[in-house]
């Protein structure tokens, strides 16, 4: 299937970002035997985008991590033996080079699950210590420009919190901002969905995406953020100004934050296969430094796609941690 316009002016825009960072990306393949990720690397080397690193057959230097491990770890009853054997696969390697500033980012999964993938980056890189919500996101191209920025949009969660707090749920929405703010290249307009419009549908699951709006306007705002919204009244601007008059985000959404997995999930997917949407991700977004997990049906495009936005994440994080 061609990609759809905005599918095609979305990896370029991303490839002329990385390009301008000023120090090039180190990101780090854990799966560096696989053709797929060697093709990707050998494409993001030819375009001067990031410097990749493989594993796969060299040696590492697994006391070392392994003592870094270790001391992450020990509360947990790790044993120097476990942390050895752990600091050995690829997939931790990956995630303590990373976690040990020896590179930017990774990007695993494609022959590793999600879960084992995740696990490695959260045991090793961790969560800034006010975060404790880690969640996914994912850049959805539309063939209808008209929509999000430029037929460009960001959801939340695809992949992750399966049902989320309220105050999950806010620190998802501000995580998934950020994001978007970078990715997309413009200030993020937020929609936090539900089946209700500003009280048209009482119930428990509606009042917790206000719940979790108002933990958000506390925690950041300055955000452009607004809710519950139903994902008509987000997306097209005549139903928003029928359904939330007055409100700055309807009709006008880039960002959708879905109420829970199941949404976001099976709203992706429709999207992908009814309307024949390009979707790149999940990312991970929470963590301390960035790590990305690759669906084990990826192409070679889908891991350029992904590097390059984990390129972006470093860049972004270190701009963050420099103030």
């Amino acid at each position: 299937m061609t990609l759809p316009f905005p599918a095609q002016r979305f990896l370029s825009a991303q490839a002329e970002k990385v390009r301008r960072i000023p120090k090039r990306k180190k990101i780090v393949f854990p799966e560096g035997q696989d053709s797929r990720v060697i093709a990707a690397a050998e494409r993001l080397r030819a375009e001067g985008l990031v410097e990749p690193v493989l594993i796969g057959g060299q040696t590492l230097p697994v006391e070392k991590y392994a003592s870094y491990l270790l001391e992450r770890r020990r509360a947990k009853g790790m044993t120097h033996g476990e942390a050895k054997a752990l600091a050995a696969k690829p997939l931790y390697a990956a995630s303590l080079m990373v976690a040990l500033g020896e590179a930017d980012g990774f990007v695993g999964g494609a022959s590793n699950s999600t879960a084992d993938t995740v696990r490695a980056a959260l045991h090793c890189i961790g969560t800034p210590p006010k975060v404790r919500t880690v969640s996914t996101f994912m850049v959805l191209c539309v063939r209808e420009e008209q929509y999000g920025s430029g037929g460009l949009l960001v959801i939340a969660d695809p992949a992750m919190v399966i049902r989320p707090t309220a105050v999950q749920l806010a620190e998802i929405t501000i995580a998934t901002a950020e994001n978007a703010r970078t990715i997309l290249g413009v200030e993020p307009v937020v929609a936090m969905l539900s089946f209700s419009t500003k009280g048209s549908g009482r119930h428990e699951e509606s009042a917790r995406i206000v719940e979790a709006y108002k933990i958000v306007q506390a925690r950041a705002p300055e955000l452009h953020v607004d809710a519950e919204l139903q994902a008509d009244t987000a997306l097209e601007p005549s139903v928003g100004a029928s359904k939330a008059p007055g409100s700055t985000v309807a009709g006008r959404a880039n960002t959708l934050i879905f109420p829970d997995l199941n949404a976001a999930n099976i709203g992706y997917k429709l999207v992908e296969r009814l309307g024949g949407a390009a979707a790149y991700g999940p990312f991970l977004q929470g963590l301390s430094k960035p790590a990305n997990d690759l669906s084990r049906g990826c192409s070679a495009e889908d891991i350029y796609a992904v590097a390059l936005v984990t390129a972006l994440q470093a860049e972004d994080a270190e701009r963050r941690r420099l103030g």
